[in-house]
């Protein structure tokens, strides 16, 4: 097992190093053309890493033709990757070749490593099919993730909004404003925000964009919000006063759900007194009578 494992690393390393030199030949004709002719401009360390993750995504790309996709399918696929805040281009073709590659990568780590040969065909369709899983579990808690942190500065968002409201900008003007201020503390949503803003400058309507807002992303909170943005403005109430109460709806929730979560604990407690203290303290309880009963059973017999 050992030596499978050190040969599998070895092989690894190999082809690895191989499609380094295929795939990175062009960076490093051009890092030999910049030490022959040194220039004032030098690659940064940004720069490489930005290489280095297309050099990877277009070796995962390579993958991507190899499985038949519908457009409903596509689009189905899309949306989530948007959702997950990946927006460009190639996200779609390096999802796809993922997998792809991930269950040909666990079926062969599977056959390395000896592990296939207890129940080979088990072992392969199993490996196959979780590797094809994987890229969408992964992007499944990356949407999560980002939802969560969207629905999380939500407030702060609103708040900001509100006093820029109150100082005199329009609505549209304090969007831009709150994802400017707010990119550092709550960068998703103030991405978010920032689309918004370039749809509005586009000449789309406000409504729409605040409602290509709420697709996007998927958060519940937003989709209310943008429902109370659109009745605003038809009924011509104050907006400042709209967002600010919502804000506060916001944050009474948020308390409603954690006390919801503390109320839950004494309930989830339950299964691990039964599973592991209970049996434990029956022992300890009931351990000492069992071995006088068997030891008086012993004696009775004799």
């Amino acid at each position: 097992m050992g030596f499978a494992v050190f040969a599998f690393c070895v092989i690894f390393a190999l082809i690895a190093s191989g499609g380094l030199l295929v795939f990175y030949r062009e960076a490093m004709l051009k890092r030999i053309t910049d030490a022959i002719n040194p220039r004032p401009k030098q690659r940064t360390l940004m720069g490489a890493i930005q290489s280095t993750g297309s050099s990877l995504g277009g070796m995962v790309e390579r993958f991507e033709k190899v499985l038949p996709k519908s457009q409903t399918e596509v689009s189905v696929a899309l949306q989530r990757l948007i959702s997950a805040g990946y927006r460009n281009e190639s996200a779609l073709k390096v999802f796809n070749g993922s997998k792809v590659l991930v269950p040909v990568l666990l079926a062969s780590l599977a056959w390395v490593t000896g592990f296939a040969k207890i129940n080979p065909f088990f072992v392969y369709i199993s490996a196959l099919g979780l590797g094809f899983l994987i890229p969408d579990f992964w992007l499944g808690r990356q949407i999560s993730s980002r939802q969560k942190r969207i629905r999380r500065g939500l407030p702060d968002v609103l708040d900001l909004l509100v006093i820029c409201i109150e100082a005199g900008l329009s609505l549209d003007q304090a969007t831009a404003r709150t994802a400017q201020e707010l990119i550092g503390a709550h960068p998703d949503l103030c991405d978010e925000l920032g689309i918004v803003v370039l749809e509005q400058r586009a000449g789309i309507a406000r409504a729409e964009c605040w409602k290509h807002l709420a697709d996007r992303t998927g958060v519940d909170s937003l989709r209310n919000l943008v429902s109370m943005i659109v009745q605003s403005e038809q009924f011509g109430t104050s907006i400042a006063k709209t967002l600010r109460i919502h804000g506060d709806t916001l944050r009474t929730q948020r308390v409603q759900q954690v006390e919801e979560q503390a109320a839950k604990t004494s309930v989830k407690l339950v299964f691990p007194l039964v599973l592991f203290i209970f049996p434990a303290l029956f022992v300890v309880v009931l351990g000492p009578a069992v071995i006088l009963m068997m030891e008086s059973f012993a004696t009775l017999n004799h």
